[in-house]
Order: structure tokens, then sequence, then C-alpha cells
């Protein structure tokens, strides 16, 4: 296992907590920076001996305010966290996965990328994002034994909650059916099976997490 992660403090905790579970390696890399996810990606399979998984997990959740009065940088950042950065992980990686021909991706997106949650367009929009970016490398992909697949959860009680209002909060509660935010560990359940070996026919799917709350 590899973890990439640009705050280095977090990180080697991180890195602290699973090495007992197992031996793991990670690279303090900014996942904005094309280049420099190339190089994680290059001494990762080198470190690592190949690259068979990649799980795009980076995410910011940016202002919650009216999309019209949306702080142009904020947008920016938001959206190049979110979604540029998954397709740099990915860029930098299939081609590996399609030399071997063998692969599983599952990239995260929301259930904010299916139905746009209000003064939150910039996460959103990123989401929505990735949920077309997977679609379109699969389709790429197909015809080997590579399954790129996203997921579309709802919330999580998660570092991210520290960015958005309590109101933000509560209006997402507030949409799901199920009247609880989604557990780490269920998204978990979920993305260990998406990255299986017994994965290997769906490719292109965005599976739903939400709680009941999606409605496609």
């Amino acid at each position: 296992m590899s973890l990439w992660d640009r705050e280095a403090a977090l990180l080697e905790e991180t890195h602290a907590k699973l090495s007992a579970m197992g031996a793991t390696h990670r690279v303090c890399v900014e996942l904005t920076d094309a280049e420099a996810v190339a190089r994680a990606a290059e001494e990762t399979a080198e470190a690592l001996g190949g690259i068979d998984i990649l799980v795009n997990n980076a995410g910011i959740a940016g202002p919650t305010v009216p999309s019209w009065e949306y702080p142009l940088d904020e947008w920016r950042r938001v959206v190049d966290v979110d979604l540029n950065a998954v397709y740099y992980g990915c860029r930098a990686i299939v081609p590996r996965m399609l030399a071997q021909n063998y692969g599983r991706i599952v990239n995260v997106a929301s259930i904010a990328g299916k139905e746009g949650n209000p003064n939150a367009a910039a996460y959103s929009a990123a989401k929505a994002g990735v949920i077309a970016l997977t679609k379109s490398i699969a389709k790429e992909t197909a015809d080997r034994n590579v399954a790129i697949n996203c997921i579309t959860p709802a919330a999580a009680r998660t570092r991210i909650f520290e960015q958005i209002s309590q109101q933000q909060i509560d209006y997402m509660l507030s949409r799901i059916p199920r009247g609880r935010f989604v557990k780490v560990e269920e998204i978990a359940a979920m993305v260990a099976w998406l990255v299986s070996e017994e994965n290997s026919f769906t490719t292109g799917a965005a599976f739903d997490i939400s709680g009941g709350r999606a409605t496609y």
C-alpha cells in the first residue's frame, strides 16, 4: 500500500497507524501538480513492484456561498483538487495498468455530483466531472482487464466537515432518507469490492452509497 498526501505530518501519522497492519509506503506529493503526481507514480511503482489499484480520494469542500458570489480563486482551487487531481492520478497510472493488462481504479465522486448541492457549486461541478471522467476513461480501457468505476456517497463525518457551515451540514443530513451520515467503513467496504479481482466485468459505473438520496 502507498499513501499519497500533501500534508506531511498527517501522512506520517497515518503511515504509522497503518504500518502496524503491514508494510506501507508513502509519498508527500501535491496532487494538483501533474508532474509531481507522475513522479509519485514512478516512485511508488518502483518501491512496490507495480501498481494494481488506485483510489482517488483527495477532496476539499470550498466555501458555502451562492454560485454568483463564489470567489474565483476558490473555484479554481476546488476544481483543481476535486477534479484535476483525479485526472492527473489516472493519467499517470492508467498506462501502467494497460501495459500489464490489469488494474482497478475507484474515483470518489459525491451525490452532489449527481444532484448539485446549493451553495456548493464548485464542489458539485467538480464531482459531476469526476463521474463523467470515470465513464470516459472506462470506455477507453474496456477491452482490457482494467476496471474504472466511481462512487457517489452521501456526506460522511470526516475532516471535510471542518470546512463547511453547520447550516450546510444540516441541509445534507436532511436530504438523506436513512436519517444519518454514511460511515467511512461502509464506503471502504464498497471500495474493497470494486478494487478486487472479483470485479472483472463492471466498469464505467457510478455506485450509489447515498442512503437513499440518489434518484438515478
